[in-house]
């Protein structure tokens, strides 16, 4: 077995590795790289391999550094098979297409400055139509059952509990097992099951996200969301939550009828202003297959885990602009997570410039995005292609992540035993891959490699 290490090698964007095994080639992942956006188009345009050699994909999750650059692929001569769960299926589709047109109006967007400058006009990666020719390849399988990919390839996947659907995948070929985590989720997390243990194995492709330290407990980063609301609505300003649409959007909107309901909070209004996080909720009301026993007791009871009275889901490009002039204090949570695109760019906009205002970020910030930036305490950024200077609080509450911390990392690595020779630590920023690399070495793994971009190995 071959691996070729493509994407989210010493970063935490654009997850895609290719595996040969069986004479068959395959893609694990095929995300979209974001950062800058010259270098990201430039990087997500191309492959290092060619796309009509690939035969079919695994995808772990639904998350656009996961999923978004399939389009691209199949674009470019991708005929087989993506391989996933059913409600990273369902999950897919919404986030591919609405990628497809925040590119587009990005594009159209940013080329109107342009045009202003005498500049080029900038065009989209994809489009709609090459998101729709997409969904013609996905295929699902569920959680624990066997499934035969090309080359004789075993396929098995485990539930990683880190957003809806999101998988481990197990995959058996010429006497060699290799599991890649994908994105793992934490233990105790609201709504998910906890990640399911693998089995004993050959060779891991592990995440590596927060590698190198301890999360804040749940239970505290409530408290500490708590507080921050609670300051911000006594300066009656506004609350603006850069979210991924796909998991962040619900766990925030059930934490935050949960502080309501148990008067940790002023009463205000809560807006998710995402079409996108609107459709990607009702997913979630589907798949109650992936909840965990708290979640599916409140179905049984009746209870709505992702709606409350003071909650409003906005669509229309109208009733976003409203909210840009709401009076007194509200909760705003938009798309990207990361800011890199998406609505939340348009309330920076309108609100990042007031001191009164919170910014608050409770997603991982990769390396060149605007809101590691801001994370980062930048005041002088560029939205929209646009100079602005940041007045606003912004504060950090890593509590929320979606991702194991290191313990839980190695608390899932332990039980594959023994047999395990191999570990490629990946989706990780240098510090935190090497970090982990350095923990699987402690715990006995003969060869553990953090990869760069291109690097090879054999199994």
């Amino acid at each position: 077995m071959r691996l070729t290490f493509l994407g989210a090698a010493r970063t935490v964007t654009g997850s895609m590795h290719l595996v040969e095994a069986g004479g068959a080639r395959l893609l694990l992942d095929c995300g979209l790289h974001q950062g800058r956006r010259a270098e990201a188009f430039a990087r997500n345009s191309t492959f290092a391999v060619d796309p009509s050699s690939i035969d079919a994909v695994v995808l772990s999750h639904a998350h656009i550094d996961h999923c978004g650059n399939l389009p691209t692929l199949v674009r470019r001569g991708f005929r087989g098979d993506v391989v996933c769960t059913p409600a990273t299926r369902d999950l897919a589709t919404l986030m591919l297409l609405d990628s497809a047109r925040v590119q587009e109006a990005d594009a159209a967007y940013v080329s109107q400055v342009h045009a202003r400058r005498g500049e080029p006009p900038v065009v989209p990666l994809y489009t709609a139509a090459d998101a729709e020719a997409t969904f013609r390849h996905l295929v699902t399988v569920a959680y624990g059952r066997p499934y035969r990919l090309p080359g004789g390839v075993r396929l098995n996947f485990l539930d990683a509990g880190h957003i809806l659907g999101s998988a481990i995948s197990v995959l058996d070929a010429e006497g060699v097992r290799l599991i890649f985590t994908g994105d793992l989720g934490r233990r105790g997390a609201p709504i998910l099951r906890d990640p399911e243990i693998a089995a004993e194995a050959d060779a891991l492709i592990i995440e590596s996200t927060y590698g190198d330290r301890a999360h804040m407990p749940f239970a505290e980063g409530w408290r500490r969301l708590a507080a921050l609301l609670t300051e911000a609505t006594a300066r009656r300003g506004k609350v603006l939550i850069p979210a991924f649409a796909l998991g962040r959007v619900q766990e925030l909107v059930y934490v935050l009828h949960r502080l309501m309901d148990e008067r940790a909070i002023p009463g205000m209004p809560v807006f998710v202003d995402s079409p996108l996080a609107t459709d990607a909720t009702e997913v979630f009301r589907i798949h109650p297959e992936c909840f965990d026993g708290e979640t599916r007791a409140l179905l049984e009871r009746h209870e709505d885990p992702f709606g409350f009275r003071r909650l409003r889901y906005t669509r229309s490009v109208e009733e976003s602009k409203a909210l840009n002039h709401l009076e007194g204090p509200a909760v705003i949570i938009a798309t990207s997570g990361m800011c890199e695109a998406g609505r939340i760019l348009h309330h920076l906009r309108h609100h990042a410039g007031a001191p009164e205002t919170l910014v608050l970020l409770v997603s991982f910030q990769a390396a060149n995005t605007l809101g590691r930036r801001l994370a980062d305490g930048e005041r002088h950024v560029r939205i929209l292609g646009e100079p602005f200077e940041v007045r606003a609080e912004v504060a950090t509450l890593e509590a929320f992540s979606a991702h194991a911390d290191r313990p839980d990392l190695l608390w899932w690595t332990r039980p594959l035993g023994g047999r395990l020779r191999h570990a490629f630590v990946v989706h990780g920023e240098e510090g935190q891959a090497a970090s982990l690399a350095e923990a699987l070495r402690g715990m006995g793994v003969p060869d553990v490699r953090v990869p760069e971009a291109g690097d090879r190995a054999e199994i």
